[in-house]
């Protein structure tokens, strides 16, 4: 049938009828995978092949009548194929499989495996293994259903908001793929009630078709129930204009999120089937959401594809399922300035194609979600919730609730999106802005779902305002211990050179933190070093308060380090203050090296109690303990303990980690490179300084 095409054509072509319009058992035609498109121009792409050369070199080799040539297995990556493809096919002799990384395994399975998961880990779900259909157990019978459903990919949407007080079932298809209305029956039967279904989806063409099209069969099926079941379309986008949209509308991103909560709380209620379609009716109309994204995501079972973006981009307005969006922006703005060109696209009440929302502009009020797309980090998505907060606020916009967590996710997109639910005014039709608060608020126990504030957000300046004093305040306000240096000017001078020292030290502690850690040491010191030397030439440490010094060292180092090494400064400086107070305690007002000494012993002693590293440990313990025992020694030598500290610091090379991070790399490594430990070389240079 190919014999006047090329191998590498003849073999695409046979691909294609096979992959692409292979009729399965018991039905008609069917699409077994999407097509793969060229982005630019729109026209058909091969059928990418781990190794073609040698399906091409077989064909050609039939060809030429060398039937004894062996035929290759063929590994044919597909974007999208469906769960019915479980097994290789054959191709004229060779067998195709369908391939890519993934932690999960292929989109073969990695669904049902997930799926699997979920119910296993929440025991009132159910799971319809063959149709995809997560659902309420025992569900009550007695209250309004809630089904939605649409392309898997977006964890925890959908399955991960079925529970009491959400959804009743969600219909799972593949991996960006609609599923179909048979599923969507599955999931219509098993929610069954006297009380009705309200069916949500978001604004796609294959889910709102799929969706509609089993509506439509269970009620020509079962036309007592057809008033029974409602169907609702959710599209918040607002990156879409209106002109682009006019046929297909708005795309459903996070905002539909809120409306299982809200339209779940109140069904729980025994509300009637009209009160919750008109409720969650109202939610859709007045929620806008806009994402933004460092990049594509990756599908599982699919070869990795080379960056969408470059590193000095964003794109504002993608989609969940890596569909561009509105424009790019180079080089990458702060996050302040990305959170305004959002706020901008969502507020917006003058551009003709984006004022989704009936702003006011006089104390409107919303609740606000912030969405994880799937690869940004808790520690960002914090920082991002606070500048979005801050900057509504500026624009005179009054946020009512804030939720931020994971709710829509675009697989792995490293990426957020910004979803605003426009609460209605005192004079509005709609529901009562205290019902929808409630009803955000009220419990559910629906695993995906993350409630974050059920008050009005804090004002974080007022909040450090009222805060009470800590402790350290406290404390310097009522302790009257001073314990002065012989040599204050000498005292100030030492403490300025160790600073400075370790500031110069730092790309060398940083380069042998890379080897033998995490690659923050020497950045972790010059940050303490550099507060501590800033504090001096404020006159906050001086040689006339040793307590007093020691003290502000902790706190420094605390709120200047952080990690590991921040607090094991903090606690010797801390107890140094008290070992210095206990060792003066009816001596002289002046520092003797006796005091220090003591003073000393017991801070090392103090650090142990919270510390299993011993020497040698190969950490900043190894040279801190020489320095203090050969100083606690009857001469009480500053210049021997400095040696003992630095041979303590060089020992680390040869010694096996038992704490620390380097306790975790690989061991061999560190002995081959001699790398020292960088914790124990900054104690090394400190105290080298400090007695220069």
């Amino acid at each position: 049938m190919f014999s006047s095409y090329s191998p590498h054509k003849a073999f695409q072509l046979i691909l294609e009828q096979d992959f692409y319009k292979t009729s399965l058992p018991g039905s008609g035609p069917s699409r077994l995978c999407e097509p793969i498109f060229s982005h630019e121009s729109g026209s058909r792409l091969d059928w990418p092949l781990a190794n073609g050369q040698d399906a091409y070199a077989f064909i050609a080799g039939r060809r030429a009548g060398e039937d004894s040539v062996e035929a290759p297995v063929i590994e044919v990556r597909i974007l999208r194929t469906p769960i019915v493809l479980r097994r290789p096919i054959t191709v004229m002799g060779i067998q195709s499989v369908y391939s890519g990384a993934s932690l999960g395994g292929s989109e073969l399975t990695v669904l049902t495996e997930s799926l699997e998961g979920l119910v296993t880990l929440n025991p009132q779900l159910g799971l319809d293994v063959d149709q995809k259909v997560v659902y309420l157990a025992e569900p009550d019978r007695s209250k309004v259903a809630l089904i939605c459903g649409g392309g898997s990919g977006h964890e925890p949407s959908h399955a991960g908001f079925v529970g009491n007080g959400m959804l009743t079932a969600a219909v799972c298809g593949n991996i960006f793929a609609s599923p179909g209305p048979n599923q969507v029956r599955r999931g219509i039967e098993l929610t069954d009630n006297n009380q009705g279904t309200l069916i949500i989806v978001k604004n796609y063409t294959g889910d709102v078709l799929n969706f509609g099209l089993a509506k439509e069969q269970f009620a020509a099926e079962h036309p007592a129930k057809a008033d029974r079941v409602r169907f609702l379309v959710v599209g918040d986008d607002v990156a879409v204009g209106k002109t682009q949209g006019t046929i297909v509308g708005r795309r459903g991103l996070a905002g539909v999120v809120l409306v299982y909560k809200i339209a779940g709380a109140l069904a729980r209620t025994g509300a009637n089937l009209d009160e919750v379609y008109n409720v969650a009716e109202w939610v859709s109309n007045n929620i806008a959401t806009v994402g933004v994204g460092l990049e594509h995501c990756h599908v599982p079972g699919t070869a990795p594809t080379e960056s969408h973006l470059s590193s000095s981009e964003i794109e504002i307005g993608m989609g969940i399922h890596n569909e561009p969006g509105n424009k790019r922006v180079s080089p990458v703005p702060s996050l302040h300035g990305i959170v305004e060109q959002l706020l901008d696209l969502l507020l917006s009440t003058t551009d003709p194609e984006r004022s989704f929302l009936p702003l006011s502009g006089k104390g409107d009020e919303v609740a606000l979600m912030v969405n994880n797309l799937g690869g940004v980090s808790e520690l960002e998505l914090g920082a991002i919730v606070r500048e979005v907060e801050k900057s509504l606020s500026g624009r005179s916009v009054r946020v009512q609730r804030v939720l931020s967590g994971t709710f829509m996710t675009s697989l792995n997109m490293p990426g957020f999106s910004i979803t605003l639910l426009l609460l209605p005014k005192a004079s509005s039709t709609g529901p009562p802005t205290d019902l929808l608060l409630r009803l955000l608020d009220a419990p559910t126990s629906a695993p995906g779902w993350k409630w974050s504030s059920g008050t009005l957000p804090g004002d974080v300046a007022a909040a450090s305002r009222a805060a009470p004093p800590t402790s350290a305040q406290s404390a310097q306000a009522t302790e009257s211990v001073r314990l002065r240096a012989p040599d204050p000017a000498g005292f100030k001078s030492a403490v300025e050179r160790a600073c400075v020292a370790v500031d110069k030290a730092e790309p060398e502690l940083t380069q042998m933190d890379n080897v033998a850690g995490d690659g923050d040491c020497g950045l972790t010191l010059q940050a303490g070093a550099n507060a501590v030397l800033e504090a001096v030439r404020k006159g906050t440490i001086h040689g006339e308060d040793l307590v007093g010094a020691a003290v502000a060292v902790s706190g420094i180092a605390v709120d200047n380090m952080g990690g590991t090494s921040g607090a094991l400064y903090s606690i010797f400086f801390s107890a140094l203050a008290q070992g210095l107070t206990t060792a003066a305690r009816g001596k002289s007002e002046a520092a003797t090296h006796a005091i220090w000494a003591q003073a000393l012993e017991s801070a090392l002693a103090r650090l142990y109690t919270y510390t299993r590293a011993r020497p040698p440990s190969r950490t900043l313990v190894d040279p801190l303990a020489a320095f203090v025992e050969a100083f606690s020694k009857g001469s009480h030598d500053l210049g021997a303990a400095v040696a003992a500290a630095g041979q303590a610091a060089e020992h680390t090379r040869d010694v096996e980690a038992k704490a620390g991070r380097s306790a975790y790399v690989e061991g061999d490594r560190l002995k081959e490179e001699r790398i020292p430990d960088p914790g124990a070389w900054g104690v090394k240079v400190i105290v080298e300084a400090l007695a220069a």
